[in-house]
């Protein structure tokens, strides 16, 4: 809702994401479990590997799970980071249907993004407000909007807002067209998230049954072929 000429008047939702480093949104930009955490954990899962087959044969493969539990635990999103990059994205929503409905009423592109920027707070917010002080300054549309590129979403955002700019269309279209695309990204990525639930908790299971697994079924395979290759001798 336009206040005054220029201005406008949105609720504001505080300064509940703050950036992260390197300025992504809320370190949003995959930082992984750290070395402190992961390589304890690998190490443990290594050992209890090694003494559960014992001899050689386990400490080669303790080695193994230990390495790949480190790797594959490096991989891993916190989830903090997820739910920082869940709330930049519902934030640039919102800025998207925001600016749309500024710019409706009426007020130019540099202070709707200001004005919409400072209300929304956040990351999302405060590089908004980066987008419209840039364009006030008389900056090339493509240059002032590409401050939302390290937004997840915010590049494909950023590239419609300067196309629309540069070729004269209506930006108001452009950001209905956004808000419209955020949100069915948003419930497909809500969607996968569900499916990815059934996955991961089969992953408990799977490392119960590991050992389990090697002691009746490879350790067997590798005595026999040892015990073959050695009586051949």
């Amino acid at each position: 809702m336009i206040a005054r000429s220029g201005e406008v008047g949105v609720p504001s939702r505080g300064n509940d994401l703050a950036p992260g480093p390197g300025g992504g949104a809320g370190g949003a930009g995959g930082a992984a479990i750290g070395a402190w955490v992961r390589w304890p954990v690998a190490v443990l899962a290594g050992l209890v590997i090694a003494l559960a087959i014992g001899g050689v044969a386990g400490v080669v493969v303790g080695l193994v799970v230990a390495g790949g539990c480190g790797a594959l635990l490096g991989r891993v999103e916190p989830a903090r980071v997820r739910r920082e990059r869940a709330a930049a994205r519902a934030d640039l929503q919102i800025a998207a249907g925001l600016l749309a409905a500024a710019l409706r009423a009426g007020a130019p592109p540099d202070r709707a993004a200001v004005a919409v920027g400072e209300a929304l707070g956040g990351p999302v917010g405060a590089r908004l407000a980066r987008v419209g002080r840039a364009l006030r300054l008389g900056a090339e549309p493509g240059a002032a909007w590409g401050h939302l590129a390290d937004l997840p979403g915010g590049a494909r955002f950023a590239r419609a807002a300067a196309r629309s700019a540069e070729h004269g269309l209506a930006l108001t279209r452009t950001l209905d067209r956004q808000a419209t695309d955020l949100r069915v990204a948003k419930a497909a990525a809500a969607d996968a998230a569900v499916r990815r639930v059934g996955v991961l908790a089969v992953l408990p299971v799977g490392l119960c049954f590991l050992p389990a697994f090697v002691l009746t079924g490879v350790i067997p395979v590798v005595i026999a072929v040892v015990h073959d290759v050695l009586a051949a001798l």
